[in-house]
């Protein structure tokens, strides 16, 4: 074959690619114009892709026009012939020496780039996790790095032979390899640059703290929103110069068949020159990562507190400084080399200041503090470190918002009376007895329907539900009574993988199987005389009303609305689909046959155009929309139905909680519309808490968290039906939510926008509750010194949880808090002391109202024995009586579980309330079969809550079933010390 001819297939595949990659970039850029257009953020997707565009051609250009413009004077500057062995240059090296010099940078170049490549893996597959790019760590490539990883290749031998088969074909076709270098880095630097985009945004629009940092008075606002930039700008810089430097370097070295002469002769007058320079850019990208470092002091974890302590202070901030003038110095003489060569004939030797600087650098920043540490500080610790232990103690505080949380002493009393019940029966009334567990066990037996439905979750809520309701016209001014219930939702969603495989075929994936449809609403503190759950809310149709919900009483039909109740965005929906098609949507089973629908939501992009389909089938890599026969002018595409999947979309720099639930409410949805479109009346609303989150907050301890500052700014409502979303601002005073308000003023509704039918659902999230509780259990202690001690350190309790122990979990009560006058929701979550059982205090969150977002803790007195969960399950599990009526139940073919143990606080006294649930080995309907109460020196297990109350504080009105137990009073004693 001819060289023609193979020059122009070359050219007609290289044009064929191009050609492809084009049209996907159209495709991309198409699909993501018109989601974001139809769903009214245009102007989201226009400052990012702008950003974007621009942070990737400026470090693409910048990153391939330094290593590229390096590389061409290198190889004009290089040895082109053999070098006569007799004429050397200073600095000739012999065969030994050249291959240790050579295979050294090769290493250095090849961990480089393996850490350069580890980052940009990163943001091109990002973790499952929710992480925004506020909360990610930049990892700079600094000598532990280079540590790391040679200790891993040499753990991994098959990556030591990848590095050891690098350095070969790096030392056979140098200026080859050195190319592709040069074009891998400059593409892939161009992604991590222009993948931080919320950080230049945020950096250009930041919005102050004010509040400063104690050793360096920065504004926080510094920390969070100019470091990462700086530190984006020197990780750049890193990969850039050094990679610079060692290719130069080894071209130099390389050339001349210096290998196969045996020596190299020596760098040349221009060739030092171009040295000199490239180390000066070197040396002065050292100087600022040592400048920088020093800020990552108010991150230290060498010392017993998160932050700069003692030693950081004292040693470690002025070696930093020091090793950054002298970087910086270094700099100075190597550009000076640079530009005018040093004509003396005995000039300094570089490698002594580089030498002394190495040495200086090890013994300061290594030797120096760890012997200040253990001679200086551990002798007098407290004394050296308790003014840092206050200011870490104080800025944790700050950061996550422990500051405003109310403590107050809760002495129990044992004097609860049922006239006191009688009180309190809402919250009797309220007691969660079914937790989301045995109630989504149930739901997948008794409401499942069909197997492509699925209940992914449940979620805690509550609804005022009318009690009585006009009968005839004569009332109809007449006031209905109502009370508000805690229940369960559960929304029905389609899984597509629960298709029999025989029926998973395109049509059906993409245009039949398109949506879920209902839900179940529960009570969460009865059951029927079977066991089983109680359902406000069930099945699909009612008589003659198919497609509606069964609702239990007609009062519930007139509290909740069920009307619109089909499901297109919800947690499972990972599939796209398409609709107004020729082939009607499954939309629910009746009987034997189903019932057929055509969605005309807003959720859909139009692909009627010919051109549409075919753009639309490139960026979904879907070929049969180009030949199916089913579409119309008016088809439209759903994708991205995922809700958090939407909503991370829309504000990557937000981060989500990972519990959305889904609130049913009679709601304009004109009001979340945000297209020319009509909205279709939805009654189903997903509402997701989002959070401002960052990890640069001075002093801060993250704890077991990826951020040391959180904020739930942000509440997100996305119609299941329609696909809209509405971001509301809850906290105006966050600095962060200020920054990306002022980047998308048009973004932001006021929570006072939010329909007062949503806003009535809105509760403290768990999420952000749980990192609060977590970091609370030691920074409740403000005073330093006992701090140190750490002689009141809490913990969160454990629980029996069918046979297993677990963690408690954050739970929602229904009930009035001793100051309050009334109920209210309430999130809670009780402490233990570290190494004791007993209850030491519990946290509550307020939903309702103008009580939204304040937090109580209330506090035990310490030389009292308040049982703790731990404690309970014991007494419960080992009295003989209850633990063999347990036993018995669980024989074979059949096991009990023991279900959430609920610490209810009641007036001045804590009433413990624990379900048992049974359920068979195999295809199990979990049954609530017993119902245990404690309280002060008794337990009983009876049948319902009722009966095991009137066992406690009515002594005739214990029912046969009842079990009624004592405890004895060796079992109240408080453990001995």
């Amino acid at each position: 074959m001819s060289s023609k001819v193979v020059g122009w297939l070359v050219k007609s595949v290289l044009l064929l690619l191009g050609v492809v990659f084009g049209l996907d970039l159209l495709a991309h850029f198409i699909a993501e114009f018109a989601w974001f257009k139809n769903l009214g953020y245009l102007t989201v997707f226009q400052t990012q892709l702008v950003v974007r565009i621009g942070l990737w051609i400026l470090a693409l250009a910048s990153t391939g026009g330094y290593l590229v413009g390096n590389l061409v004077l290198a190889h004009r500057w290089r040895y082109r012939q053999p070098v006569d062995i007799d004429k050397t240059e200073p600095g000739a090296l012999k065969l030994t020496q050249l291959l240790l010099v050579l295979v050294g940078l090769s290493l250095l170049l090849a961990s480089l780039l393996t850490h350069i490549g580890q980052v940009i893996i990163q943001f091109w597959y990002p973790p499952t996790e929710i992480a925004t790019s506020s909360s990610q760590i930049l990892q700079q490539f600094t000598f532990s790095a280079t540590a790391n990883l040679l200790k891993h290749w040499l753990q991994m031998p098959w990556k030591l032979l990848l590095v050891a088969g690098f350095t070969v074909f790096l030392l056979w076709h140098p200026g080859f390899v050195l190319g592709a270098i040069a074009l891998c880095l400059s593409l892939g630097l161009g992604l991590v640059v222009s993948n931080h985009w919320t950080t230049i945004l945020a950096f250009m629009h930041a919005t102050p703290f004010n509040n400063t940092d104690p050793l360096f008075g920065h504004d926080i606002g510094f920390y969070v929103f100019v470091l990462p930039l700086w530190e984006l700008l020197r990780f750049w810089l890193m990969g850039v110069t050094l990679t610079g430097f060692v290719s130069v370097a080894l071209i130099y070295l390389l050339a001349g068949d210096s290998v196969s002469q045996g020596r190299f002769p020596g760098f040349t007058l221009p060739q030092k020159r171009h040295l000199y320079g490239l180390g000066g850019a070197l040396a002065l990208t050292l100087a600022w990562g040592f400048w920088l470092d020093r800020y990552s002091l108010l991150y230290s974890t060498q010392g017993i507190l998160y932050g700069a302590g003692y030693t950081d202070v004292t040693v470690d901030l002025p070696t930093k400084t020091l090793l950054c003038l002298g970087a910086a110095t270094i700099a100075v003489v190597f550009f000076g080399r640079a530009v005018f060569p040093y004509p003396a004939r005995r000039p300094a030797k570089l490698s002594w200041i580089l030498s002394a600087y190495i040495g200086i650098a090890v013994v300061a920043g290594l030797v120096l503090p760890r012997g200040v540490q253990a001679l200086v500080v551990q002798p007098n610790e407290l004394a050296r470190e308790e003014s840092y232990i206050e200011k870490s103690i104080q800025l944790t505080r700050a950061a996550f918002d422990l500051n405003n949380i109310e403590t107050k002493t809760f002495q129990p009393k044992a004097d609860l009376t049922p006239a006191k019940l009688k009180a309190n029966d809402s919250t009797l009334r309220n007691i969660r007895l079914w937790d989301t567990r045995p109630l989504l066990e149930a739901n997948r037996q008794l409401q499942r329907i069909r197997l492509y439905y699925e209940f992914p979750s449940a979620d805690v809520d509550r609804y005022t539900l009318r009690t009585s309701q006009p009968t005839d016209s004569a009332e109809k001014n007449a006031t209905t009574s109502t009370e508000k219930r805690q229940v369960l939702v559960a929304a029905r969603e389609l899984d597509y993988g629960n298709v029999p495989p025989e029926a998973q075929t395109w049509i059906n994936q993409r245009l039949i199987y398109t949506h879920g449809y209902g839900f179940t609403l529960s009570p969460v503190n009865t059951a029927e005389t079977s066991g089983l759950p109680t359902y406000f809310i069930k099945d699909i149709g009612a008589g003659n009303n198919e497609g509606t919900l069964q609702t239990a009483t007609p009062e519930i039909a007139a509290s909740i609305p069920i009307n619109v109740p089909r499901i297109y965005f919800g947690e499972l929906t990972n599939t796209y689909v398409m609709t107004r098609t020729k082939v009607q949507e499954l939309d629910y089973p009746s009987g034997n046959d189903n019932r057929y629908n055509t969605y005309d939501g807003t959720g859909g992009v139009a692909i009627g155009a010919w051109w549409r389909r075919g753009l639309f089938s490139l960026y979904l890599r879907d070929w049969q929309m180009l030949f199916t026969q089913n579409f119309t002018p008016q088809t439209e595409v759903l994708y991205r139905r995922q809700i958090k999947e939407r909503v991370e979309e829309l504000a990557p720099f937000l981060r989500f909680d990972s519990n959305p639930y889904l609130v049913t409410a009679n709601v304009d949805v004109e009001a979340f519309n945000r297209t020319n479109k009509p909205a279709v009346p939805g009654t189903l609303f997903w509402v997701i808490d989002a959070y401002t989150v960052s990890n640069h907050y001075p002093y801060s301890d993250p704890g077991q968290e990826n951020f040391n500052y959180i904020r739930n700014s942000v509440k997100v409502v996305v119609d299941a039906y329609n696909g809209s979303v509405t971001f509301y601002s809850v906290n105006l005073n966050d600095p962060i939510l200020k920054t990306w308000r002022g980047i998308f003023p048009q973004m932001f509704q006021p929570l006072a926008a939010m329909p007062p039918s949503l806003r009535s659902h809105t509760r403290y999230p768990t999420d952000l509750f749980r990192a609060q509780s977590q970091s609370l259990l030691t920074y409740h202690m403000t005073d330093p010194q006992v701090f140190y001690n750490r002689e009141d350190q809490w913990r969160v309790p454990n629980e029996i949880y069918g046979e297993k122990s677990q963690l408690v979990k954050p739970y929602y009560l229904t009930m009035k808090l001793p100051e309050a006058d009334k109920e209210e929701f309430i999130l809670l979550y009780p402490f233990t002391p570290v190494r004791r059982n007993n209850l030491i205090a519990w946290l509550a969150a307020r939903s309702d109202g103008e009580n939204y977002g304040k937090r109580l803790l209330y506090q035990f007195p310490k030389r009292e024995l308040i049982f703790g969960p731990e404690q309970i399950e014991a007494l419960i599990n080992q009295d003989p009586v209850i633990s063999q009526r347990i036993s018995l139940w669980n024989r074979q073919g059949s096991r009990v579980i023991q279900g959430n143990l609920l610490i209810i606080p009641i007036e001045d006294s804590l009433l413990y309330v624990e379900p048992l649930y049974l359920e068979a080995e195999a295809n199990s309907v979990p049954i609530l079969a017993r119902v245990i109460v404690v309280y002060e020196n008794k337990i009983v297990m009876a049948k319902t809550l009722e009966q095991g109350l009137a066992g406690i504080f009515q002594a005739d009105g214990q029912e046969a079933e009842a079990i009624v137990r004592p405890v004895e009073a060796e079992e109240l004693a408080p453990p001995a010390s």
